[in-house]
């Protein structure tokens, strides 16, 4: 077992040294159920971070003995993992997540509850071994067409925003995770997804304060571990940089105004914001010289050679005089500062109550349903008519969505199809064959195509059911709506408990 606390080695070279830190300040991925030889060898080297992905989860043992595995190597490592729940989830990748995400918790508006839900997540991560989570989003959705946050944000209000992600942060934490709140300064106003490209917000800075920022604060006040920074141009703050990559930003704002000194890591430096615009290399000796801490890599890129170039690139930019060393040096002890906390604090995800069912209940009273006088439940199975989109990349393709797999659990010879496109309601119609359609349905404001499906399947069939499992900006239609605030597995439950008559929702509005 190799365990560092100082960024020198035995022998004290300054060389050495440089390839140490620079190394504890990357958070790097792997592909694989088990950890590669080489991963293992960089921890003996420095490596302080390890960042796990859907990829990387087969079963909770698995993870457990991959995380043991990492810990072997090096005892202090961090293990960093996507875990927001609701539509984003790694440890449910497969079969979707046990929680509801964020919007669905905003919806409810219980603080506690939140707190709660936050709580038995981490203590679920913590069982498994990963000790640090990329989660909340504190994003403020006041875009309802933003294409990367949707549900996984709180809500539209600020207010409502700061007051859960705090809950959040405290939850998780309780149960020894490390929080890490993001995306700073806020992406709920964004039109593309940094994914893809570098979006732009264009609003001035008391906007800014009163609505992104507000968060950010609660976040930092209720001592969330870590802050998320965003690929994001914002002029008003920074006219000419990614938010990642600018000082003002990092240092000046979040650093000196807000008061914040926990640990600032970067999102995914692959991503197009970063890589087509300025290379993940340069990109990273920038964030770093910019404030960032640490430097997540390997959503996409997930090799021995990143990690290579990413170090020998930051190595190269402090002899170069591009990187002071002392902000390195600064930036690696605020990794291992970390490392040491979630070490005392694995302590309290053994002390942590089980509560298993809390995710179902809470998915159950984040329902919305609106009830025309027409609507019976269910009694015969249904055709499931899933209008989808494109996949979301922060939630991937990998995770099941909709209410096809539960509705089938209470109504046996359930059928179900995914349909989109221009002809989608027409096939729809043709698929379900006379039987009673239920269409599920994903930010319809959206998608125009979606909701010409559902004019095309109401007007055939005025018995259909509707299940929105995205932000419901759209009108409620059909026999029966229900707004499920988010696609976790649970919230498909919920909404199929109450379409086969199991279970009353705890908000019915009457239709018209």
């Amino acid at each position: 077992m190799t365990t560092f606390a100082s960024g020198t080695t035995a022998s004290g070279s300054h060389n050495d040294a440089l390839a140490r830190d620079a190394l504890t300040v990357l958070q790097p991925g792997f592909t694989g159920t088990t950890a590669p030889d080489w991963l293992l060898r960089h921890l003996g080297e420095g490596l302080a971070s390890v960042a796990l992905f859907g990829r990387n989860v087969a079963t909770a043992g698995q993870l457990s003995a991959l995380t043991a595995q990492l810990r072997a190597e090096r005892e202090d490592v961090l293990v960093a993992i996507d875990e927001e729940g609701g539509d984003v989830t790694r440890l449910e990748v497969r079969t979707g997540s046990s929680f509801p995400g964020n919007h669905a918790l905003g919806a409810v508006d219980d603080v506690e509850l939140t707190e709660h839900v936050a709580r038995e997540l981490g203590r679920r991560l913590a069982e498994c071994g990963a000790n640090f989570n990329w989660a909340p989003s504190a994003d403020v959705n006041s875009n309802p067409g933003n294409p990367v946050i949707g549900v996984r944000s709180f809500g539209a209000a600020p207010d409502l925003v700061a007051r859960h992600t705090a809950a959040y942060v405290t939850g998780l934490q309780a149960a020894g995770v490390a929080a890490c709140t993001k995306h700073f300064p806020g992406h709920g106003d964004t039109a593309v997804d940094s994914h893809h490209a570098l979006p732009r917000i264009d609003v001035d800075t008391d906007v800014l304060h009163e609505r992104d920022l507000a968060p950010f604060r609660a976040a930092i006040a209720a001592g969330t571990k870590a802050v998320m920074s965003a690929h994001i141009l914002v002029p008003a703050l920074e006219p000419e940089l990614p938010a990642t990559l600018s000082r003002r930003v990092l240092t000046d704002l979040l650093r000196g105004e807000l008061g914040y000194d926990g640990l600032i890591v970067t999102d995914a430096v692959e991503m197009k914001a970063i890589a087509d615009t300025y290379g993940i290399e340069r990109g990273s000796v920038l964030a770093v010289a910019a404030g960032a801490d640490a430097i997540c890599v390997g959503g996409g890129l997930a090799d021995e050679e990143t990690v290579r170039r990413l170090r020998d690139a930051l190595v190269a930019a402090v002899r170069s005089g591009d990187l002071p060393e002392e902000r390195l040096a600064d930036a690696a002890e605020r990794v291992r500062a970390l490392a040491r906390w979630t070490a005392s604090a694995a302590a309290a995800a053994a002390r942590t109550p089980a509560d298993p069912e809390v995710g179902l209940r809470a998915a159950r009273r984040a329902l919305r349903v609106t009830v025309a006088e027409t609507f019976t439940p269910l009694t015969r199975p249904p055709y499931v008519a899933a209008l989808a989109p494109v996949a979301n990349i922060a939630v991937g393709t990998e995770t099941p969505w909709g209410v096809a797999a539960e509705l089938g659990r209470l109504l046996p010879g359930t059928e179900t199809g995914s349909f989109s496109g221009p002809d989608a309601g027409q096939a729809a119609l043709e698929a379900a064959a006379g039987r009673r359609v239920v269409a599920v349905v994903r930010d319809e404001h959206r998608h125009p195509w979606m909701a010409a499906a559902l004019d095309t399947l109401i007007a055939a069939r005025p018995d259909t059911v509707v299940v929105e499992m995205g932000v419901p900006q759209a009108p409620s239609r059909g026999s029966l709506h229900i707004a499920t605030h988010g696609a976790a597995r649970v919230c498909g439950r919920a909404a199929a408990e109450v379409i086969a008559g199991e279970a009353v929702a705890t908000e019915v509005i009457a239709g018209e």
